[in-house]
């Protein structure tokens, strides 16, 4: 996907939705060319355990598909956490909430629309 943007792969992020060991539901933007750390990631939300939810269960909760998740208009709002990589890079990008299609915007938008923290997650 970078290579039909244009983008480094760096700078294309995806969104990642889990539960905790409160049955809570968190969100997590990642570089998409790394993988998700749940130690990290529990840690960042003050949770004991994160475990990704069933891919099934993805548009009951978020109102996306596989693929066209984005951290922003989301049905609910749920504890979003970016990946603290997202600031090295002036623009990055995020699923615009159909698959294949991205939305281009800086960390800072980004982290004001989806409410976000920035933390250590991969």
């Amino acid at each position: 996907m970078p290579d039909s943007i244009g983008a480094l792969p760096e700078t294309v992020f995806k969104t990642l939705v889990a539960r905790n060991d409160k049955n809570e539901f968190l969100v997590f933007v990642i570089p998409g060319n790394f993988e998700l750390n749940l130690k990290k990631a529990a840690k960042a939300s003050h949770s004991k355990r994160v475990e990704m939810i069933k891919v099934k269960e993805l548009l009951a909760v978020t109102g996306y598909i596989r693929g066209g998740c984005s951290p922003i208009g989301m049905k609910k709002s749920f504890p979003t956490f970016i990946d603290e990589t997202a600031r090295l890079h002036d623009k990055i990008y995020v699923s615009a909430g159909i698959r294949g299609m991205q939305i281009c915007l800086s960390w800072l938008d980004l982290l004001n629309a989806a409410e976000g923290t920035f933390a250590d997650l991969t």
